[in-house]
């Protein structure tokens, strides 16, 4: 797979090192800076402060507009890659003969477009779904036409004996430890993430982005380009569980999902469907298990 990215105007440029600064990339910083009027205790201060980025990311198939996402504009080629996948628009990273990031930068709305080449097969794939679906969102079902047309069977994960190897104390740790993979979270506060973790909890992949589906993507996306193995690690996030969520992990074979918020009833349906094990209200101290394998 080839992946490029053209410019219609240059992106931001950080003002740190790269060296030095987590949050320098050659897309975008992931936050801008802005001068604000803090009220506290009756009194007003005036300083610089840092608000995550939001952008609209087209994302374009063989030439058509599938869905345009929300979402902070760094690490697009992994996120576009996420997405065809979890969304089951392509099966395997080797149905994506190319990616170009086209970005445009006007003042009014800068977004950014990034067009995937696919596969024949699945293009053809994608037209079917079209006809039936007329939109989806990254946090929702917007557009479908009927209930019927709800993918609610998910794949059933791989029994890899991973859970059962899970060392006692790897959920504590991951909760200990994603703070530190949080860059912008820490800057803004207005960010998720979602990690990458192996058996001991140590977190080796993580992603930021204003939508916690998005920051899955993303994870997803890198996973696959690096030809992971998607059966020998655990996903933690710093949101809550909703059944997207599950349903694009079980997509590609993770064995667990731990989140830091509630799960909801549905996720929780989805997860024992698919024989995945689903872990919520991580912390240090303790998680809730919902014994859904």
């Amino acid at each position: 797979m080839n992946t490029r990215s053209n410019t219609s105007t240059r992106p931001h440029t950080a003002t740190t090192n790269s060296a030095t600064n987590p949050l320098q990339t050659e897309e975008q910083p992931g936050a801008i800076e802005l001068r604000v009027h803090r009220h506290r205790d009756g009194e007003v201060q005036t300083r610089d402060d840092h608000v995550g980025q939001e952008w609209p990311v087209a994302l374009v198939f063989n030439g058509i507009s599938h869905a345009v996402m929300m979402c902070t504009p760094r690490d697009l080629e992994a996120f576009a890659v996420g997405f065809a996948i979890s969304e089951g628009i392509v099966g395997r990273n080797a149905d994506i003969q190319d990616i170009e990031v086209y970005w445009h930068e006007e003042a009014d709305l800068p977004h950014a477009e990034v067009h995937l080449t696919v596969v024949q097969q699945a293009f053809v794939e994608l037209k079917e779904k079209r006809r039936a679906l007329a939109g989806r969102s990254g946090c929702g079902v917007c557009g479908i036409e009927s209930i019927d047309l709800l993918d609610l069977e998910p794949e059933r994960v791989p029994d890899t004996g991973f859970v059962a190897r899970l060392a006692p104390g790897a959920i504590a740790r991951a909760a200990r430890e994603l703070p530190q993979h949080q860059a912008l979270t820490q800057l803004t506060g207005g960010l998720h993430a979602a990690a990458w973790c192996d058996e001991s909890g140590a977190i080796l992949r993580a992603f930021e982005d204003v939508g916690r589906h998005n920051a899955l993507d993303k994870l997803i996306g890198q996973l696959v380009i690096a030809r992971a193995d998607t059966q020998q690690g655990f996903v933690f996030l710093s949101s809550r569980a909703s059944y997207e969520l599950v349903r694009k992990a079980a997509r590609v074979g993770i064995p667990m999902v731990a989140t830091i918020s509630a799960p909801s009833s549905l996720a929780i349906a989805i997860a024992k469907r698919a024989g995945l094990r689903l872990v919520s209200f991580c912390r240090e101290s303790g998680y809730v298990d919902y014994e859904t394998a």
